[in-house]
This record gives structure tokens, sequence and C-alpha cells, in this order.
């Protein structure tokens, strides 16, 4: 972004895209839906509702219950949120860019965690986005801590570097602008570089695989190193079967593939759309 002013543009509210708000937002309708229709029991419409709000309830709820975040992320997200990316296509010709991938409250927090749960020092990034989680974990690190941060898009990667430059930590964060799999490759080439604590891949999907692959192989991550991947839920497409798309398809086929690899210890979480952590088996 060429410009640090805020653009006044309404964009309405996030659109659901994590297994729990879609959910919420199916049974919501369906709740109307069967109400114009009118010919169901009470009991029934009742049980509908409690199903409803248990879905509808479950975000804000844990949200509720997580550490609030910092001053410099809520500022990074009202920014990210009132941007208008509706117009604006990644560089790869295969996404758009939108408000929803950024990671956001609960998954920054979680991010924090376990920077702090592992001891890190040294992070990387791979894909960026308009940089919350790459700040959420700046946040995180202890003094002399890094993270370098691998974006495609260089318009995406000023507007995070801006609101890094006012943060309390950005001096931390290091952003690559470019493939990230061209960052990878200087990396593994460069002699004496330490390798990285912990890595946090939410890229494009169908690259997951190469990525991953390419840090195991090269002298990229140290012993304990942690992986953590995101959107390994994928809306739900990975299991829920119907209407997969070429992303649900790619996720599906990680998943099973990490599933099926004697190399690692992983376990997927169900916050937000779904994070995997990976470690090396010892």
């Amino acid at each position: 972004m060429s410009s640090t002013a805020v653009p006044a543009v309404d964009v309405g509210a996030p659109r659901p895209v994590t297994p729990t708000t879609i959910l919420a937002g199916e049974l919501a309708a369906l709740s109307r839906e069967l109400q114009e229709f009118g010919y169901f029991a009470p009991e029934f419409a009742d049980r509908l509702q409690r199903a409803r709000d248990l879905a509808a309830g479950l975000d804000p709820y844990v949200a509720e219950c997580t550490t609030p975040e910092s001053p410099d992320l809520a500022a990074l997200a009202a920014r990210t949120a009132v941007t208008d990316w509706a117009h604006r296509e990644a560089p790869d010709g295969a996404v758009f860019l939108e408000q929803e991938m950024l990671s956001g409250h609960v998954e920054g927090q979680l991010l924090k965690f376990l920077i702090w749960l592992s001891g890190a020092t040294r992070v990387l990034e791979i894909g960026m986005f308009t940089g919350y989680s790459a700040l959420a974990m700046a946040e995180a690190l202890p003094d002399g801590g890094t993270v370098l941060a691998c974006e495609v898009d260089a318009d995406v990667a000023e507007f995070a570097q801006q609101c890094f430059a006012k943060s309390t930590v950005g001096e931390r964060i290091t952003v690559a602008v470019g493939p990230a799999m061209d960052t990878l490759r200087m990396l593994a080439q460069t002699p004496g570089g330490p390798p990285f604590d912990f890595v946090f891949i939410d890229a494009d999907k169908a690259g997951y695989q190469a990525y991953l692959d390419y840090l195991l192989d090269n002298p990229l991550l140290t012993p304990d190193a942690v992986i953590a991947v995101d959107n390994t839920l994928m809306q739900g497409q990975p299991y829920a079967g119907a209407g997969r798309t070429a992303n649900g398809d790619a996720i599906a086929a990680f998943n099973r593939a990490i599933a099926e690899d004697s190399r690692l210890e992983q376990v997927l979480i169900p916050i937000r759309d779904g994070v995997t952590l990976i470690r090396r088996v010892r």
C-alpha cells in the first residue's frame, strides 16, 4: 500500500470461513426456513435452536475466555478489516485477498503461547498476509528473538511493515518479499545461519507439502523445532467431502500424508479453521 491512511470502506461483517461459523450459519438458515413452513413440532424447534446456539456461541465464548490481544494487534486487525480487498487479487491469480485471511485474536494468542512453551528465539513464517500472526509471535519472543516472515505480495508486505513500524516489537520482524520456496532455498544455501525453532505455515494450500518436505530435508530446523500449519480443517471440506474446492483437496491430501509420515508426530487442533502442530520423532 502506498499510503498509511486507512481507507473509509464499508466491508461488512466477516463471512463464515471456519467449520463452526459455517455450521452456525447453516443451522440458523435451516431454522428460519422451517419456521416459515410452520409445520414441525415445537420441541423440534427448541432442539434446533439449541444446536444453533451451541455452534454460534462457541467461537465468541472461546474469544471471551482468551487473553485479550495487545493494542498493536488490535490496531492491525482493525486496519485490515476496514481495507477494501475485494478488487485486489493475489499475485498467483488463484485466490482473492480478504480480511478473513487474518489469523485473528484466539489463534494469535495460541501462537504466542506456543512460542513461550517452546522457548523459541528464531521463528519462520511462510505466508504473512497483513502481519497479525507475525506480530503476535514477535510479541512472545525474548529480547534478541527474530521473526522472518515470507510474503509473496509486495503491497500486502508493505501494509504489514507499516503496522510493524508503529508497534513496540516491530524491529524483531524481517519480511522476505517473494515466493516462499525461493526464500527457503536461499536460507538453506546460506552457511552459518542459525536454524529455526518454530515455523508457522499459512500460505498457498497446494504448496504445504513442498514447504514441509523442504524444511525437513534441509538444515533449517533445530532438533526440537515445532511446525504449526494453519487451515488444516479448511471449512470442514476434508472430512465433509461435499463441495470440495481445490484447496479442500490439497488440505485433505496434506493431512493424509502427514498422518502416514513415520518421521513425524502431529496433532490437529480444532481451533478456528484448524491448526496442526508437527514435530520430528526423535
